[in-house]
């Protein structure tokens, strides 16, 4: 069975601005095993004026440029919906990806939905943390992560849907 993992970075909402994707990530998982060939991103365009949050994480400031030059969301849906409809999609606080691909796309029939920070809580209920980045290290899966995503880190959304991808690979291996 194939599933697709992924992960947006956004601008965060701002003076009545709503939150947009400015990245996006995937990778496919089969068979519990995440599959490097099918990593996948795109920048998607934003108005080089448009204010990001000043919490918004990620590299954003330094590819202002490339952003207002990207594509936008609509004019990657026919290669995007290609890889994300029809298959089950995971993501670490799903919530966000779902909302994201919801408003974007409002009448596309997505998921189902495999939450791995759901996963996780229900597996492990007395952990520290819940962030992407403390699970894959209390996990001891960081190499695996650079391994698929080496010279990225953290809140780049292609590093970021293969964490996912390797979480929820993880916990099914202990799961079943």
């Amino acid at each position: 069975m194939r599933l697709v993992a992924l992960d947006f970075e956004t601008t965060g909402s701002v003076d009545g601005l709503p939150n947009e994707p400015w990245q996006l990530g995937l990778v496919a998982i089969e068979d519990g095993r995440v599959i490097p060939e099918t990593k996948w991103e795109t920048f998607f365009r934003v108005d080089a004026n448009r204010p990001f949050s000043v919490r918004a994480p990620g590299r954003w400031a330094q590819l202002r440029e490339t952003l207002a030059a990207a594509p936008d969301f609509m004019e990657m849906w026919p290669e995007l919906s290609t890889l994300i409809v029809g298959v089950p999609l995971v993501a670490h606080n799903a919530a966000t990806e779902r909302t994201i691909l919801e408003r974007r796309a409002p009448l596309t029939p997505f998921g189902p939905w495999l939450d791995t920070l759901k996963m996780v809580r229900t597996c492990w209920p007395i952990l520290k943390s819940y962030a992407l980045g403390d699970l894959i290290r209390t996990f001891g899966l960081e190499r695996q992560v650079l391994e698929l995503c080496p010279d990225r880190t953290w809140h780049d959304a292609l590093f970021d849907a293969c964490a996912g991808a390797v979480l929820y690979s993880h916990v099914k291996a202990r799961i079943g």
